[in-house]
């Protein structure tokens, strides 16, 4: 399995998760230690996927491309970090040191986080669309709902997870291009590998 294809199905759970967390924080799924060990997940495939779309848009997406993803790839990066201290640490923490902790340095760092993962996020959308390659539609629901999705705790729960659905619907609609354009290299590379392998044999040394 090529990277494209490695990114693409990356995506795919990527979008299943985020459903299975929003779905957990409503009250339709259970609060059990299966559910909250795959929560954090959602944004490290999220982080996979991003990898292969721009690696898929960078010969169009220019310097924007770039910054996009460079603040895109940091936003889920720390957001995965945040949903591990989340679920794995806090819990084990009383409450007035987690108030404690959330009212100091680590309650910045997290909105911080946040901050960076929109600007990522919408830089991130306006490259791949300017792109021509992802799905115009597909994109901007990544971008619509990262928007709140990217802030929990500035946002009201429902607005939150409302985010996370759209969002994983633009998951899921850029990795099936994602998934599309391996195919089409596929392709490529069995029509074209035979024409090659022609063309050598023809070759005869000289002299």
């Amino acid at each position: 399995m090529r990277v494209h294809r490695v990114a693409a199905v990356a995506g795919f759970v990527c979008a299943v998760l985020l459903v299975v967390n929003s779905a957990r924080r409503a009250g339709f799924l259970p609060e059990n230690a299966l559910t909250h060990a795959i929560a954090p997940f959602g944004a490290l495939t999220g982080l996979l996927a991003i990898t292969g779309i721009y690696l898929v848009i960078r010969g169009t997406a220019g310097t924007l491309g770039l910054v996009g993803y460079v603040l895109n790839s940091a936003g889920l990066a720390g957001a995965f970090a945040i949903e591990y201290i989340l679920h794995f640490v806090f819990p084990y923490l009383g409450g007035g040191t987690v108030s404690g902790l959330l009212a100091g340095s680590t309650g910045r760092a997290f909105l911080v986080t946040s901050v960076v993962l929109v600007a990522g996020a919408l830089t991130f959308s306006a490259a791949a669309i300017r792109s021509g390659v992802m799905p115009v539609v597909g994109v901007l629901l990544y971008a619509v709902g990262m928007l709140p999705g990217s802030l929990r705790n500035l946002v009201p729960v429902p607005v939150y997870l409302a985010g996370l659905l759209v969002a994983a619907a633009g998951v899921a609609w850029m990795s099936a291009r994602l998934w599309a354009t391996e195919e089409k290299a596929l392709a490529y590379e069995e029509v074209r590998e035979p024409a090659v392998r022609s063309a050598r044999r023809g070759v005869r040394p000289t002299g």
